[in-house]
């Protein structure tokens, strides 16, 4: 027999760099004075994406991130581990 069926919803999972970049999102949009409804509506993608990227849970596509980064007029960057910012 397999394993038991999972009774309880799972617990979305959040990624502390994407809490952090969830969180100068949600800062920025605020000091634009948009709702995420607006935010969404401008970037082209939805609500709940918009949602997620702030908490910084679910699965992002790099396309939404980079969608919402820009309507913002934030940068997105990589670096290297120890790389100053």
């Amino acid at each position: 027999m397999g394993a038991p069926r999972r009774t309880t919803p799972r617990q979305r999972s959040t990624v502390p760099a994407l809490t952090s970049i969830g969180a100068t999102i949600a800062d920025r949009r605020r000091g634009l004075n948009l709702t995420q409804q607006t935010l969404s509506d401008l970037s082209g993608v939805s609500r709940s994406t918009v949602q997620a990227l702030e908490y910084g849970s679910g699965s992002i596509r790099l396309e939404a991130l980079t969608a919402v980064a820009e309507v913002l007029g934030l940068h997105i960057g990589v670096l290297r581990p120890g790389q100053a910012r």
